[in-house]
């Protein structure tokens, strides 16, 4: 049905002339829809609180505290919360939700505290969601009518995907590791993928029909993970890049392997055919893009310039141009095809580059990156034209419509997004984190957030808006750990600069720096007294520094050093009664102290997730709700036996910190910081009764 309305919307906007005054608010509708489509389309009772986390944080006047205010200050073409209520989204909602609780009462939501990562009306247009694991590569189908992607870890699969509606056509099963590549034959009929990965091998080429979804071929030859795969521009070739350092072509009618190129030294990462299929391009790991001859197979030039891997090279339309993109260099390298000499090297990206590609017309190059963005550069300049930020983690593929106007990315995140660069605005900065939030947890009387980052500060929020309160800067590495004392007047951060420091948390002043640690800091917790702080640490490296460290909380003292865990210490806590203290490591173990003595008391063998400590620790105290993961999405549920209530599009909740009254949710996200509260929901004990009764 949500696909229907979705096209329905299409439909209308096609219809509806371009200067009529409510085009922009259906277009912003529309938009919507299909920003959690799948989500809908498995639970319908959730549009409304879709539309209302995309809708109404549009335009509501609440909407200002969240972003931060241009140097030449909000007006109304950059700021729709200044518009009349006539060309407004947030009051329609506000109707949407009176008429929905005089027809339905209060039921169960998940209300957003925060404006959306992304904004409506800028360059994203849709997101896909289906995959349960990272989405390693994307394509469009030559006639744009269709988008393929493949599944990572777990997942295993390549989808298809309606590019206007954004409905799942069909799942492709046969892999039986991560497909991590996809590419559409030039006539649109068949699909190639390429798999492979840890502990079970597949290392194959698989072929599909395209329409079906059967499977028409498995290509065996290489020897490890099958990185990349191409066809050829007359369809009769297939080229594939591995891990075992070679290119492998093969023909697509018989299957037969024709040739395998060697030359490479380390991984090939990324193949390409030249428009014309004469010639084939492989980018390596030994820093090197090679092109060799595709008829003789004869390596014709060595590319070097890379200070680093090769993720990811593409030949320009008109083929005089190979574009590629880095690993620790961080750039994206424009060669001549011809001379192999290096004509520019584009800079801005922070992390590596995952992923290259031109624009039908040559004119652009888009590129995307571990730093969670895409970017858009002018192919003959170099100039940086556009950043597309919305992934939540590092985006892995990025590749053109035919037509040009559309740009598929495809991300660790789980997630196929669409984006059109020509006619989205400018997006407006949200406050926040400008690098990855690593931790987070709440106050204890839940009126505050507090949030730590790899952008190296600690942020205070204000848990009912959701509006950054305050930034508290000090470390100067990734912050791992933070908590508020149980009084809620200091705040205690980790960080990988391998101290611990200790805030005020009503002036953000930095009282305290914490030195003894020889490896970065990853939890911190106060004692349920206050008087004491318990860190935990360590190092992959070397196992006398995985250790526990007791603190003075008053004089900032080391009181004590425990140790026994023979890896990284991930978490610590100390018991409600403050008698114990509690740590887990990523080497399988949770161990029990005295809090006195320090002496171990008992160790468990016990694989590390987030929860484990609290739940030893028995911090985890009977919350009527909790979150789980369902792998796409997060489902809220009575603590005690119980049917779901609510859900959310976004499967992270779960690893973040829960309100002390159980009712609301703050998790990271990439450098995005969800913050969640169940609205309309009776208590969880009523939940059950009524429960009880119904069955």
């Amino acid at each position: 049905m949500i696909f229907e309305l979705a096209m329905d919307f299409a439909d209308a906007l096609a219809a509806m002339p371009a200067e009529h005054p409510k085009r922009r608010i259906l277009e912003l509708l529309a938009e919507a829809v299909r920003r959690d489509i799948h989500f809908v389309a498995r639970h319908p009772t959730t549009l409304f609180q879709c539309m209302w986390n995309l809708c109404w944080w549009y335009d509501c006047p609440e909407t200002a505290a969240h972003y931060v205010e241009p140097e030449d200050g909000w007006n109304e073409r950059n700021a729709p919360w200044l518009r009349p209520d006539v060309e407004k989204l947030s009051p329609l909602l506000e109707h949407w939700q009176e008429a929905r609780e005089q027809s339905i009462g209060l039921a169960p939501w998940l209300r957003s505290r925060r404006a959306p990562s992304v904004h409506l009306g800028t360059a994203q247009k849709a997101v896909f969601r289906g995959h349960k694991a990272e989405v390693t590569s994307v394509s469009y189908s030559p006639d744009g009518q269709q988008i393929v992607s493949g599944g990572g870890i777990v997942d295993y699969t390549v989808r298809v995907w309606d590019a206007a509606s954004g409905a799942e056509l069909a799942v492709l099963r046969g892999h039986e590791n991560s497909v991590n590549s996809v590419s559409y034959s030039p006539d649109g009929r068949r699909i190639v993928s390429g798999s492979g990965g840890p502990f079970l091998e597949d290392n194959t080429v698989r072929v599909w029909d395209a329409e079906s979804g059967r499977q028409l071929a498995v290509l065996r030859g290489h020897e490890d993970v099958v990185t990349s795969v191409s066809y050829s521009p007359d369809g009769r070739r297939i080229v594939s890049g591995s891990e075992d350092n070679t290119v492998r072509v093969w023909d697509t009618a018989s299957g037969a392997e024709l040739a395998v190129l060697r030359g490479h030294e380390g991984v090939v990462a990324s193949v390409s055919y030249s428009p014309d299929g004469r010639q084939i391009a492989g980018g390596s790991h030994d820093k090197t893009v090679r092109i060799w001859d595709a008829a003789s197979g004869a390596e014709l030039a060595v590319l070097r310039g890379h200070e680093d891997r090769v993720n990811s090279v593409s030949y320009s339309p008109d083929g005089r141009r190979i574009v590629s993109g880095g690993y620790y260099d961080v750039s994206v390298r424009v060669w001549d095809a011809a001379s192999a000499a290096e004509l520019a090297v584009l800079c801005g990206h922070e992390e590596s580059v995952t992923s290259v590609s031109y624009s039908p017309d040559g004119r652009r190059i888009v590129s995307g990156s571990a730093d969670m963005t895409a970017r858009v550069w002018d192919a003959a300049s170099g100039a940086e034209m556009v950043v597309l930020r919305g992934h939540e983690d590092d985006v892995t593929s990025v590749s053109y419509s035919p037509d040009g106007r559309r740009i598929v990315s495809g991300s660790e995140d789980k997630t196929v997004r669409v984006w059109d660069v020509a006619s989205g605005a400018k997006p407006a900065v949200l406050r926040g984190h400008v690098d990855r939030t690593s931790c987070v947890s709440y106050s204890p009387n839940g009126r505050r957030i507090v949030s730590g980052s790899s952008d190296n500060t600690v942020r205070v929020w204000d848990a009912a808006s959701g509006a950054e309160l305050a930034v508290l800067r000090g470390h100067r590495l990734t912050v791992n750990g933070v908590s508020y004392s149980p009084n809620g007047q200091r705040i205690v951060s980790g960080s990988s600069d391998n101290t611990v420091r200790v805030w005020d948390a009503a002036s953000g002043t930095q009282l305290a720096v914490l030195r003894g640690h020889e490896a970065p800091v990853h939890s911190v917790a106060y004692s349920p007294d206050g008087r004491r702080i318990v860190s935990g640490y360590g190092s992959l490296f070397d196992k006398e520094d995985n250790t526990v460290r007791v603190w003075d909380a008053v004089s900032w003292t080391e009181l004590a050093v425990l140790r026994g865990h023979e890896r990284e210490v991930n978490s610590v806590a100390y018991s409600p009664d403050g008698r114990r203290i509690v740590s887990a490591s990523w080497d399988d173990t949770v161990r029990i102290w005295d809090a006195e003595t320090h002496r171990c008391l008992e160790v468990r063998r016990d694989r590390y997730k987030p929860e484990t400590v609290a739940i030893v620790a028995g911090a985890a105290s009977r919350l009527p709700w909790h979150a789980i993961d369902r792998g796409q999405e997060t489902v809220i549920e009575p603590t005690a036996d119980g049917d779901p209530v609510a859900w959310f599009p976004v499967a992270s909740l779960w690893r973040g910190a829960t309100h002390p009254d159980g009712r609301g949710w703050a998790s990271p996200a990439g450098n995005y910081l969800y913050v969640i509260t169940l609205e309309g929901a009776p208590t969880a004990t009523q939940h059950n009764d009524a429960s009880e009764v119904t069955r």
